[in-house]
């Protein structure tokens, strides 16, 4: 019976497992919840945190664009200008200078100004450029890698193809000898969020370096042995420190300088722009609408300070999820409150994600949403089924019941929690009451069957009804006999005065019937034995039918006492159940009878109401 109800359970329990292990073999319908889960924690552990001083922005913004009007003219600027730039930051030492601007074309019209350009850049050998993998689909129309790949800092792996072309976006505005280079390429998640930053690109069995990485190898910084890096944000958007390009270029032109003439020594300068006209943006965790230049200053920021998120192994969520749903699934199987077993979930959960935020400062991306989600499914899934399990139960229980209590009774059992099998094989003290009608025979014989059954029906609906009235259980009907017991399944500290209440009252009733038959009621009589005593009390039959009933001596007992009513008595109870209620009635000793089945005498007695 057991392993019937739980089985909906543990169909639930395999069907979200089945669910987890789908989404980490790839599925991932939960991820792009996952994701925002994980990037509200990132942008409040980010706020606490500070980038590093170490990594400037000089910024093109929209202030840049206005103030260079009169001298550069609209953008593009010539680049000469840049030229310029990179003097006066060459001047003061800086570890390297990052342009975040593509010259991917020489200036037809203004070669003098790329002259001046790369003049510059030969003075400052430390300053990189950045460009783009293009589309794959483009590669047969590309350049040779083996001729351009060392230029480019692409290097081969064992695996590399001397032969394969690769279709890329150069800085060819840049003299080739220049070319100090890497990819600037964003690749954003499935849910069109950017989180992570290429160390290189693999093409081909080589790998194309990106820009940050470039830079990171050539300042000794160490890079880790993979393709991508998760970014370590810090800070809100925008908290590198920047300077605006117009404010640094006056500042170049002048001849006496107001900045301080150090103020990038050892510093890595990022160039790049904000400018709102650009639309050089992408989506981030920590907003929609970021510059680029600012997600280049953070990898590069993540690379020298090893500050990139490290994920957890891909096995734990999984681990996770399956531990989270055995637990719920024990609780459950143990019948535990369901709404117990949720309030625990709640403050676990709740643990969980301050774990997953604490992993954070450990730069461990540990995503638990998942597993919570699965938990939650699987306890909101199993909480459904055990309602529709215990609202069968006892509408199961209510069906049987009403067969033998009165309704009240039952009401009453069902609200306290009793099942049919709560109440099954009990042992307890009961009071059993045996009824059997007299001169049932002659009456037979004068009436036709449908009549005979019309008249017990209405007798024992009567007399049923009285049962009930005193909290009395209905065993069963033996022929034109009763069977009712009190003290089970509900609890009953005086089912004998009950019992013997309900054969007084089922005296009276007789009575009344008997009026109501008129010259037929003459013949027809009751007798009602009545004992108290041990049994064993609960469902008894096959496997197709069972019935609620008690069964023992005291039963047989009972049934004795009712054959001895015959000429002595209406009804007859042992010294048993009066002495359970001696008080409450008065009663007239009728002596000792050999019953069969005992070798003692029993003493009986005629209960009668209590006299005032």
């Amino acid at each position: 019976m057991r392993r019937t109800l739980s089985s909906p359970l543990l169909l639930i329990a395999l069907a979200v497992a089945l669910v987890a292990a789908a989404e980490w073999s790839g599925l991932r319908l939960l991820l792009p919840l996952e994701n925002r889960v994980s990037d509200f924690f990132v942008r409040i552990h980010a706020k606490d945190l500070r980038p590093d001083p170490d990594i400037v922005i000089v910024d093109i913004d929209d202030y840049s664009l206005a103030r260079m009007g009169d001298i550069a003219g609209s953008w593009p600027w010539p680049r000469s200008v840049h030229g310029e730039l990179i003097a006066g930051i060459a001047r003061q030492q800086p570890k390297a200078i990052v342009f975040d601007i593509l010259f991917a074309e020489p200036d037809v019209y203004r070669p003098e100004s790329d002259a001046l350009f790369n003049s510059a850049v030969r003075q400052a050998p430390n300053t990189y450029f950045p460009m783009v993998r293009r589309d794959a689909a483009e590669d047969t129309r590309g350049i040779p890698l083996a001729e351009y790949g060392p230029a480019l800092g692409i290097t081969p792996t064992a695996m590399a193809n001397r032969d394969a072309r690769i279709s890329l976006l150069l800085p060819l505005a840049v003299a080739r000898e220049s070319w100090r280079t890497g990819t600037i390429n964003f690749f954003e998640d499935r849910d069109g969020i950017g989180r992570r930053y290429d160390i290189f690109i693999p093409a081909y069995g080589w790998n194309i370096p990106s820009l940050p990485a470039r830079v990171a190898r050539d300042l000794g910084y160490p890079l880790p042995e993979q393709e991508n890096i998760v970014l370590g944000w810090r800070g809100a958007a925008l908290s590198h420190r920047r300077i605006s390009y117009a404010d640094l270029y006056q500042d170049f032109s002048r001849k006496k300088a107001l900045r301080d003439p150090m103020e990038f020594l050892d510093k890595i300068i990022v160039i790049g722009t904000t400018a709102t006209g650009l639309h050089d943006i992408r989506a981030t965790p920590l907003s929609s609408l970021a510059p680029a230049v600012e997600i280049l200053a953070t990898a590069l920021d993540n690379l020298k300070n090893n500050g990139y998120m490290r994920s957890s192994p891909a096995t734990l969520p999984f681990l996770l999820a399956l531990l989270l749903v055995a637990a719920l699934l024990a609780a459950f199987l143990a019948r535990r409150n369901t709404l117990i077993i949720g309030a625990a979930l709640l403050p676990a959960s709740a643990a969980l994600l301050g774990i997953e935020y604490a992993a954070l400062n450990r730069q461990i991306l540990l995503p638990v949403f998942t597993p919570l989600a699965l938990a939650w499914s699987f306890y909101f899934a199993a909480a459904l089924a055990e309602y529709l399990r215990e609202r069968r139960a006892r509408e199961q229980t209510v069906q049987i019941f009403n067969r033998f209590l009165d309704p009240r009774v039952v009401k009453n059992l069902v609200d306290r929690g009793t099942t049919t099998e709560s109440i099954s094989g009990q042992a307890c003290e009961i009071t059993v009451l045996f009824s059997d009608i007299r001169g049932f025979t002659t009456l037979s014989e004068t009436r036709s069957p449908a009549e005979i059954v019309a008249l017990l029906n209405s007798y024992f609906s009567m007399q049923v009804a009285v049962i009930f009235r005193h909290g009395g259980t209905l065993d069963k009907f033996i022929g034109d006999a009763i069977m009712a017991f009190w003290g089970a399944p509900g609890e009953d500290a005086n089912h004998a005065g009950h019992a013997v209440e309900a054969a007084l009252e089922m005296a009276e009733r007789l009575e009344e019937f008997k009026r109501h038959m008129g010259e037929l009621g003459s013949s027809f009589d009751v007798g009602i034995g009545i004992h108290s005593g041990p049994a064993v009390v609960g469902f008894i039959g096959s496997e197709q039918r069972q019935d609620y009933t008690a069964i023992g001596d005291t039963v047989n007992l009972a049934s004795r006492i009712e054959g001895e009513t015959k000429g002595v008595s209406r009804i007859l109870i042992s010294a048993e159940t009066m002495g359970r209620c001696a008080e409450a009635f008065d009663f007239v000793d009728h002596g000792f009878y050999k019953v069969k089945g005992r070798a003692q005498e029993v003493r009986l007695f005629e209960p009668r109401k209590k006299s005032s």
